[in-house]
């Protein structure tokens, strides 16, 4: 086959063209006609210079073969070698039946890049397409779509057009054959295949092309990703078909991209609904999944921002009804009631009355509504789960789906897999060889990744026992600064306490500690699932997730049940205080304030969640926007007045493999913040809607305008996610359940309220939640060094927060029968809850099907129209071979029924 190189000047087509394109001719279609003698040549050019060739197009210099993918490469030091690699490797491409084109160095801005243009011929295209078993269109579809709602004119501002939603007509489809061209609907075979199939076809081969000479063959010298990874090219990508704002020159371009960021990728767009089909037609199968689970998951998260705001908002109504903040603001009753110290030596006895500003604070987020909301997302959870399936369904069957997985499982080995494995075996499916990992070394690498795992994982309990030690160590020095007098913090001291102070510093450092954790997890996370292998990128892709959450799991939600579940539970009782790592230690185990835990967990959860979305969202679009506004600085801003198509897309970030895979883990980890310790702060959804509404636009505008365009792939649900989701619900009912019981006080409260004080109310209920302990049998050791001047023989007891006996009584210091009252009555709570909320979920789950009774119905017909539609095309053609064979080739009686039998016998 004849190379064509940059240097073959004469052979490029040259049109007459302005520096800069009229506004008028990018709103109409973006065709733009300027003549040579409407602009007037600058001094020192000549009427040559203005002369340049159409470079922002897709197709090869003939203009009619199109560009489906573009390697890149410099000449360096070891050019020898890596040119002997990329002529191996181009000529087996030339093999395959690809066409190749090369533009030289020269013809590049930096004037050191070759860029390699690939062109799939049709014969190529319909081989590898019957290979893949590439879906195709057979028949128009005439299955009609839903019908119109009632008060569909309510939706009219937030739906887009309809050519943007649905930009090619609905067909039924079959597995593409290349014997049977004729049975498809093929009018034009340079536009047959749409350009995401096209450079997925292309990428195949790249993906299994050797680069070893004829005769020699080393198993390791194969693939793309191999020749990238030692430097031989530098790229490799399919190209955007134009600019993203601006429509494309040439009429054959769809200009798809334009659209997209157009109607999809713009943030005054947000409102709009998503172009689903469009993103799905331009990225492929798997990006559109993607962007259909974030936006059916941020419609979902409406309802329960909506309803998480109401129960917010009752906390406010309920503000005056709450009596226990009432009694420990008041100065006769709190003010009266001498706390016992909070830590040894450095923190001072103190009165109830100075946490009056936290009580408040907790009741917000700890009143009735809690419980409701708490169930309210329960079933929420499973409702977003379920109807999350029916519209996976649906998609599964519109985007041709339904079959995929087995196809994707048998076809799409990793060329990894087949390099690293050298022992094969007969596949008794296939009857043919193939490679395989030996079990022995298969248990050695799962051996190697569970200890890897078990260590990075210990690493982060180790980092939480260290906060946990900062928290209890630096709580006394925050009591001795803030009480201090002489410090100018003391102006803020009565709404500041060192339980809030040492609170939020824990979190900022475990925010801190988890973003760095973070960048070694995800390396180490790759680098393990790279040793054990995978086969498949389906497997490689489940097995990676599993591991990067599991570790994510740990490190966000760690410090989170600690103070949710740990925290205030084990502390003793004065003058028999619980220690971390034992008295010698001096760190004693935190209480809570009297007002309960929860405000705590609900500063954890605010700090951490909210500090995580707004680093994504810096990392995300801020840094990105930075860099065009510094590259606009150096005059980039506008490369395609004098770049190509593929220097423009050159410059591009590359999407890597796993792009998609950051994307999910970054919602799914804000899922389980929202589901696992929702009770603990009801606004969590509303902050986690605001974000998901930036997020999906910032997402668009990176894929439109930041990414080069990423090969197509297919993916007929989210993968292992839906598990994931799946197990987090489950295990929301349960923590949430555990917070309202253990965290919250709404038990204790309950308890009494209807067993012990039935008449009065709450009335009582802070001096009855507080135990009494006598001063003088405080432990030395336990006293604080300095005492308050109003402390004086004010008092010979101090309280604190607990249900014991007082002293003097014959079972001092034990627990009351209260205090098993209300364990009875929390271990009771917590099993009403989960199975009230679990007979719910299975029954929503039981109540409604995983797919639509409509998509049902149209899969059938599809199947019917295939099976009705093939039988008519083998009749017809095997007319047609008969009337042939009697046109042709006059047989004898007996021979000719001999021919037919066979021919009846293959069509059967």
């Amino acid at each position: 086959m004849r190379r064509i190189t940059g240097k073959a000047k004469d052979e490029t087509l040259i049109e007459l063209q302005s520096a800069t394109d009229s506004q008028n001719g990018d709103e109409n279609g973006g065709t733009s006609v300027n003549s040579s003698s409407e602009k007037t040549a600058l001094p020192g050019h000549t009427e040559t210079d203005k002369l340049q060739p159409n470079k922002d197009t897709v197709f090869f210099r003939d203009g009619v073969r199109r560009i489906d993918f573009v390697l890149s490469y410099v000449d360096d030091k070891d050019g020898e070698k890596k040119q002997d690699r990329r002529r191996e490797f181009e000529a087996n491409l030339e093999k395959e039946g690809l066409e190749l084109e090369t533009e030289d160095k020269s013809d590049s801005k930096d004037q050191k890049t070759y860029f390699l243009k690939i062109h799939a011929p049709w014969n190529v295209l319909a081989t590898y397409a019957d290979v893949l078993k590439i879906k195709v269109p057979f028949k128009t579809s005439d299955v009609p779509h839903s019908q119109d709602v009632p008060l569909e004119w309510l939706s009219h501002p937030f739906r887009l057009p309809e050519h943007i939603m649905r930009p090619q007509p609905d067909y039924f489809t079959y597995p593409f054959e290349k014997s049977k061209t004729d049975f498809f609907l093929i009018t034009d075979k340079d536009t047959f295949f749409p350009p995401s199939t096209r450079n997925r076809i292309v990428f195949y081969i790249l993906a299994r092309c050797p680069y070893y000479k004829e005769g020699q063959k080393e198993r390791d010298k194969t693939g793309i990703k191999r020749l990238l990874s030692n430097g031989t090219y530098t790229a490799a990508f399919p190209l955007h078909d134009c600019r993203y704002w601006k429509r494309a020159r040439n009429a054959e371009c769809e200009s798809e991209r334009y659209n997209l960021y157009k109607h999809w990728a713009r943030f005054l767009c947000f409102y709009k609904e998503q172009p689903l089909n469009l993103i799905r037609k331009y990225y492929g199968e798997k990006i559109g999944i993607y962007f259909a689970w974030l936006g059916f998951y941020t419609e979902m998260l409406f309802f329960a921002a909506v309803m998480g705001l109401i129960c917010f908002i009752y906390g406010l109504l309920s503000y005056e009804d709450n009596m226990s903040s009432k009694e420990i603001c008041d100065a006769d009753i709190g003010g009266s009631i001498v706390m016992c110290p909070l830590c040894d030596k450095k923190c001072p006895f103190w009165k109830l009355n100075s946490t009056c500003l936290s009580s408040w604070q907790s009741h917000l987020f700890d009143n009735e509504g809690t419980v409701f909301f708490a169930i309210f997302m329960g079933i929420w959870v499973t409702l977003f789960l379920e109807i999350w399936k029916r519209r996976q369904a649906r998609l599964e069957y519109e985007w041709d789906l339904v079959d995929f997985e087995e196809e994707q499982q048998q076809l799409q080995i990793r060329p990894e897999f087949e390099i690293r494995c050298t022992n094969k075996r007969l596949n008794k499916i296939t009857q043919e060889m193939e490679p395989y990992l030996p079990v022995t070394s298969k248990c050695a690498r799962f051996c190697l990744s569970a200890a890897t795992v078990i260590f990075w994982i210990s690493l982060i309990v180790a980092c939480i026992i260290g906060v946990i030690a900062y928290r209890l160590a630096v709580h006394a020095a925050f009591a001795s600064i803030i009480k201090d007098p002489m410090r100018k913090i003391q102006v803020v001291g009565r709404f500041i306490t060192p339980q809030l102070a040492t609170s939020v510093t824990a979190s900022c450092i475990n925010f801190v500690i988890i973003m760095i954790l973070n960048f070694f997890y995800e390396r180490v996370a790759v680098w393990i699932t790279d040793m054990e292998i995978p086969k498949t990128h389906l497997e490689y892709e489940n097995r990676l997730t599993m591991k990067m959450f599991l570790f994510q799991f740990v490190n966000y939600y760690s410090s989170c049940f600690y103070v949710a579940f740990f925290k205030g539970k084990f502390v003793g009782f004065p003058g028999d205080y619980t220690y971390m790592f034992g008295k010698r230690s001096k760190l004693r185990n935190e209480e809570c304030d009297p007002g309960g835990c929860l405000i705590e967990l609900t500063t954890q959860l605010v700090i951490v969640m909210s500090g995580k979305q707004l680093w994504g969202n810096i990392q995300e679009a801020l840094l990105p926007l930075m860099r065009n506004w510094w590259s606009s600085r150096k005059g980039r801003h506008h490369p395609e007045n004098h770049n190509s198509r593929w220097e423009q897309d050159h410059v591009l970030q590359n999407f890597s493999q796993l792009g998609l895979f950051y994307e999910y883990l970054e919602m799914v980890v804000q899922f389980g913040f929202i589901t696992l310790f929702v009770a603990s702060f009801p606004l969590a959804p509303l902050l986690a809607l605001f974000n998901n509404i930036l997020e999906i636009r910032v997402d668009a505008w990176k894929f439109t305008t930041q990414f080069r365009r990423p090969v197509a792939s297919k993916a007929r649900n989210i993968g292992a996610w839906q598990e994931i989701l799946n197990a987090v619900a489950i295990l929301s009912v349960v923590t949430n359940a555990f917070i309202i019981a253990f965290t919250s006080d709404m038990i204790p409260r309950m308890v009494f309220l209807y067993a012990y004080n039935e008449n009065a109310g709450m009335r009582g209920y802070v001096n009855n939640s507080l135990s009494i302990y006598n001063i003088s049998q405080i432990p030395v050791y336990n006293m604080p060094e300095e005492r308050d001047d109003w402390f004086e023989n004010s008092t010979a007891t101090c309280r604190y927060r607990d249900y014991r006996y007082p002293p003097g009584h014959r079972k001092e210091y034990t627990h009351t029968m209260q205090f098993w009252h209300i364990l009875a009555a929390k271990m009771a709570f917590i099993i009403i809850m989960e199975h009230v909320v679990f007979v719910v979920k299975f029954f929503v789950a039981w109540m409604i099907p995983d797919i639509p009774s409509d998509v049902k119905a149209r899969f059938k017909r599809e199947r019917y129209l295939i099976q009705e539609y093939l039988h008519n095309y083998e009749v017809e053609r095997l007319k047609l071979q008969l009337s042939a064979s009697f046109i042709t080739e006059p047989q004898s009686e007996m021979s000719l029924m001999t021919d037919k039998h066979e021919v009846l016998s293959e069509c059967l």
